[in-house]
């Protein structure tokens, strides 16, 4: 992207680390997740998408980890980059694949050395191939343990990966649960969930979280529809039910066109409901494209469904008071 470029669309943020961001807003925080790009028409769309999706003034945004790591380098570079040349937080994905302690410790001193403040620290999946977990020898087996190297040794914001319908290698909701309860209590300070395309999943995973004692933000993680096979594909990945309704609503459309307007108008509403509940923001995972986000990310600023959710805590409060 040329310098004309992104100083025209350059913002100007106040910048804090994220977990700080979410102690001291009085609103939802919305956030879009990029990917590292592998092609050069990948790098169009990535540069398209911050461009884009920069001027709605995301309170941060973060870059995955490639699969087996292949992307550290350019994970680094792109969340340096994002905060250099458009002033806003970043945060940079970390996974425990492929790396030994020492190749983590030394990613972690050149996100520190690159001034990141960020990090999402994941277990991350099997290499491509691969269907069991096996961890790196000299490496980590679980988050838990990359979430205490970074408390131990680093002064990073750490985020943490929450499940809703469950982690899939867990044996239980409950050992799902309280394997999460770990990590907050080993230092994960915030929580991004992975996708989900049914709000009760979500409402009931954090009832369940509070009543063991888990106090810090969830961010509910949304990603918009936008084709048939794209949905299918993530769907599979992740293992994210999709809703009887939902489902019948995207066998009736017949072209990609369709369903992305149709997925528009469906992660609006789920967003709506979500905030009016009080969820403390959107995660919006972008697939490094802007149109879907920002025409979602437009509506929810002119419907404001949160003051729902801020009228209803008032009314709590006189009627405790």
């Amino acid at each position: 992207m040329e310098r004309r470029s992104v100083e025209r669309w350059r913002i100007t943020l106040p910048q804090m680390r994220i977990d700080e961001l979410l102690r001291s807003r009085d609103e939802p925080v919305f956030s879009f997740e990029f990917f590292p790009p592998k092609s050069e028409q990948g790098e169009v769309n990535l540069a398209v998408a911050l461009k884009d999706l920069v001027p709605l003034e995301p309170a941060f945004v973060s870059v995955t980890y490639g699969a087996g790591g292949s992307t550290r380098e350019k994970t680094i570079e792109i969340v340096s980059r994002i905060e250099r040349d458009f002033g806003l937080e970043a945060m940079a994905h970390l996974t425990c694949v492929n790396a030994t302690v020492e190749d983590l410790r030394a990613t972690l001193d050149q996100m520190r050395d690159a001034g990141i403040n960020n990090v999402l620290a994941l277990r991350g999946d099997p290499p491509q191939g691969q269907e069991r977990w096996t961890k790196t020898e000299g490496g980590l087996e679980y988050s838990l343990e990359l979430i205490e190297l970074l408390r131990e040794h680093y002064a990073f914001s750490i985020g943490g990966a929450a499940f809703p319908e469950t982690h899939i290698h867990a044996t239980s909701p409950q050992e799902d649960l309280q394997f999460l309860k770990a990590k907050v209590d080993a230092g994960a300070q915030f929580l991004i969930t992975q996708m989900f395309f049914d709000n009760r999943y979500y409402f009931e995973f954090v009832e369940r979280a509070r009543a063991i004692g888990i106090d810090v933000p969830i961010i509910p993680g949304v990603m918009p529809i936008l084709s048939r096979s794209g949905i299918q594909r993530m769907a599979e990945l992740s293992k994210a039910r999709l809703p009887d309704g939902l489902q019948r609503a995207l066998e009736v459309r017949d072209d990609d066109e369709a369903i992305a307007e149709f997925g528009v108008s469906y992660a609006t509403l789920q967003c709506a409901d979500l905030l009016a509940a009080g969820a403390p923001g959107i995660h919006f995972i972008t697939l490094n494209r802007s149109p879907a986000t920002r025409a979602i990310l437009a509506a929810l600023k002119l419907m404001r469904p949160w003051d729902a959710a801020r009228t209803a805590l008032d009314e709590d409060s006189l009627a405790l008071g």
